[in-house]
């Protein structure tokens, strides 16, 4: 009997064909495997109990880093052959997205590089099927050594045996090398010129052990690294880097030494060794042993573990934590390329470590936390990148949807898969627009795909959006608008296979509404291709536009005036006594005429108001940094007592009043309230107000599925508390592998534009 077997999902460059050749000798099966661009074909022959044999274990067991998406099977004729073979890669008709994410050093390849008996002792540059880099070294698919960035490396004898045998863990492994054959270290100066040294990373090391800044090559990127121990050290990086405030990343090289700087949960442990080694946001403990720069009044800390053997090696020359951060100045794509990393990072760096091995994609680092016990990816990139979500029902036609303004990702999807890309960053600048465009254009040629209808945000002056006209044109294919808080919505449906009716909390700073207002604080009921706006928080005024963002006493001033009126006890508040008269009664002015005063109906902004007033802290020195300060402040007990709200139903849109919360929250300040125990309260009263909206939409839809999505879902307190109020009675599904941010927004994009031309 003849059996051929379909296997779609991450299947190659993960030791999947060597898997498949063990299993079948193991059944005494012959036959052949191999790659082609949808993943892999078996035709196997043999008695029918081991062909079921093989396909029972193929959907059983599995090499660690694949991800098996469809598997199917059918007869076909028997032929006759003398064994079990694995063949050259072929063609196929749809390319489907094959090339695995980067995975971080697998166990054994750790001990490989810290053994001086292994001839790979101390190689950077260390790797197997089951670990390396992968989508950050590809040109294209499928994924064989030619289309890749280790084609210059001509493999030795040794390495050349390991890679052609199907019972070593390195058969095929593409990024196979060692010190005989493979990329090398080196380091050069600030200005590219050479630097002698015996031991390359070594130099480093020790460089970064005596308070230098060094930038480090790795797989997706550069890194910016120094000792995390010293305030002298990390104020400089943060001086040169222009990042005054902004939490950085902090490596450390085991999980015992992260469980010394951080309470680790067992789900941030498992987040944290992880094949794809996001950064994970933990708990400093008190006592670590940390230069406070770090992050600075937060109780959270970034921490990733080595994802590359050059990482593991560099941790042990230094002999301590390290700043690992982006390798750019701020809101600057991450560098990637030697050349352009020298020019860019030279004014920050005192030393490169760099090596010959090019990148083909730029790819900065994952970021993730746990809420409520599971993970939640923040930022949707390396060792997640280009992993496809599988989407319940198929898209008609391939779709390029090119996400938001900030946190941007764009996402390409066609049959029954969407592969959001790399995390890009805010398109404020020529640098990162440039490096969006490049990004999808390797992403298409990856996938073989054409776009056919080309999705984008409501808001005309995102350049996504005008990248999005001029390339729907360019083509000739439609354009589809998709309001931003529908695609919020939508992202959550596709990730959660969900066609929807849903009711949807997308909860966020601001995003342009359908009426043309700033939306953000939206009950949605959402389907595919449409959806209702069924209730919505009572607007604020952000008087002097988007400065109100980054000076928040102004919005703190906007909702105190709203709740009392010409009563609003200004000169007894901290927060305006701070503030210089002549400026605050220029404020008071804009909001009472309206001039430059757009309303925003933003969740985002309503913490920006509290965090402004309780923590007395009137200026952001970026996005969402006192919100996030509020979040951190509160008490780490539940059961505080949720300030009061009303909910005004006499409208077609049900609006959320803050104001009894904003009186009670004044009250609370003036008494001189610990500003923990207001942020319980105020995370509590947001808890309440969203279940109290769905409960009273659900009166009229029926008890659908509930999603929460959008940026303000980053905040584990508050989706803690809207899981603990809503789970009794409703289906609740917050985001986990897509970002509930801007992040996964792109996303949301390509299924509301199906859904719009295939309702």
């Amino acid at each position: 009997m003849g059996r051929r077997v379909r296997v779609t999902g991450t299947v190659q460059g993960v030791g999947f064909r060597p898997f498949v050749y063990r299993l079948a000798h193991e059944a005494g099966l012959a036959g052949r495997v191999r790659n082609d661009a949808s993943g892999v074909t078996i035709e196997a022959f043999g008695p029918a109990v081991a062909l079921d044999e093989l396909e029972r274990r193929l959907r059983s067991d599995r090499p660690p880093a694949a991800v098996i998406e469809t598997l199917r099977s059918e007869p076909i004729a028997a032929e006759r052959m003398d064994g079990f073979e694995i063949v050259a890669s072929g063609p196929a008709a749809e390319r489907r997205t094959a090339i695995p994410p980067d995975l971080a050093t697998c166990p054994a390849c750790e001990r490989e590089v810290f053994d001086p008996r292994d001839r790979r002792h101390g190689y950077p540059f260390t790797n197997c099927t089951d670990c390396g880099p992968r989508f950050t070294v590809a040109h294209g698919a499928p994924y064989d050594r030619p289309a890749t960035t280790m084609a210059a490396f001509v493999m030795c004898p040794a390495c050349a045996r390991e890679y052609a045998d199907p019972l070593d863990r390195r058969f095929h492994a593409q990024p196979n090398a060692c010190p005989v054959c493979g990329p090398r270290v080196r380091v050069v100066a600030r200005d590219g010129t050479p630097v002698e040294a015996a031991d390359p990373v070594a130099h480093v090391g020790a460089a970064l052990a005596g308070g230098q800044i060094a930038a480090v090559k790795g797989i997706g990127g550069f890194h910016l690294a120094c000792d995390a121990t010293s305030s002298a050290a990390v104020a400089t990086l943060r001086a040169r880097k222009r990042r005054e405030e902004k939490p950085l990343a902090l490596m450390v090289r085991d999980l015992d030494a992260a469980r010394a700087v951080a309470d680790l949960g067992e789900a941030e442990a498992a987040l944290l060794a992880s094949v794809e080694r996001p950064i994970v946001l933990c708990r400093r403990r008190p006592d670590a042993a940390l230069a406070p720069e770090i992050a600075p009044d937060s109780p959270l800390v970034g921490l990733l573990l080595p994802y590359a053997p050059l990482h593991h090696l560099l941790l042990d020359a230094a002999g301590r934590p390290l700043v690992m951060t982006s390798g750019n100045l701020s809101e600057e794509p991450i560098a990637f390329e030697d050349d352009e990393a020298i020019r860019r990072l030279g004014a920050i760096a005192d030393l490169f470590l760099v090596h010959d091995r090019p990148i083909a994609s730029r790819c900065d680092d994952s970021v993730a936390r746990t809420i409520a016990g599971r993970p939640l990816v923040m930022r949707r990139s390396r060792g997640y990148v280009p992993r496809p979500v599988t989407v319940h029902r198929r898209f008609e036609r391939p779709v390029l949807a090119v996400g938001a303004q900030l946190k941007n990702t764009f996402c390409l999807a066609r049959g029954d898969e969407a592969v959001l890309g790399p995390h890009v960053g805010d398109l404020d600048n020529l640098e990162t627009y440039a490096a969006f465009e490049a990004a999808i254009a390797r992403l298409e040629g990856f996938l073989a795909l054409r776009p056919e209808v080309v999705a984008c945000d409501l808001h005309p002056l995102y350049l996504s959006t005008r990248y999005a006209r001029e390339r729907a044109a360019a083509l000739g294919v439609p354009l589809v608008e998709v309001q931003h808080h529908h695609a919020h919505a939508a992202a959550a449906m596709a990730e959660h296979g969900l066609d929807g009716p849903v009711l949807a909390l997308a909860w966020d700073g601001t995003g342009l509404g359908s009426d043309g207002t700033a939306w953000g604080g939206e009950l949605l009921l959402a389907e595919r291709g449409r959806f209702e706006r069924l209730a919505t928080f009572r607007p604020l005024a952000l008087a002097g536009g988007d400065r109100a963002i980054r000076e928040p006493w102004r919005l703190a001033l906007a909702a105190v005036l709203d709740a009392f009126g010409e009563d609003a006890p200004l000169e007894d508040l901290p927060l305006f006594r701070a503030v210089a008269p002549g400026e605050l009664a220029v404020v008071r002015r804009l909001l009472a005429t309206g001039l430059n005063s757009p309303r925003a109906h933003g969740v985002g902004r309503a913490f920006d108001a509290a965090g402004a007033l309780a923590l007395g802290r009137g200026v952001s020195h970026y996005e969402g940094q006192v919100a996030l300060a509020l979040d951190n402040a509160a008490d780490a007990g539940p059961g505080a007592a949720p300030y009061p709200f009303d909910v005004d139903t006499g409208g077609p849109t049900a609006e959320l009043d803050l104001r009894p919360l904003w009186r009670a929250l004044v009250a609370d300040v003036l008494a001189g309230t610990a500003p923990a125990a207001i942020s319980a309260r105020f995370h509590a009263a947001l808890a309440r107000a969203g279940a109290a909206l769905v409960r009273h939409a659900s009166r009229t839809t029926g008890r659908l599925p509930v999603v929460l999505t959008g940026g303000c879902f980053q905040n584990a307190r508050l989706t803690e508390g809207l899981l603990g109020e809503l789970s009794a009675d409703f289906a609740v599904y917050p985001h986990g592998q897509v970002p509930p941010g801007d992040g996964g927004i792109a996303l949301g994009q390509a299924l509301v534009a199906d859904g719009r031309a295939h309702p």
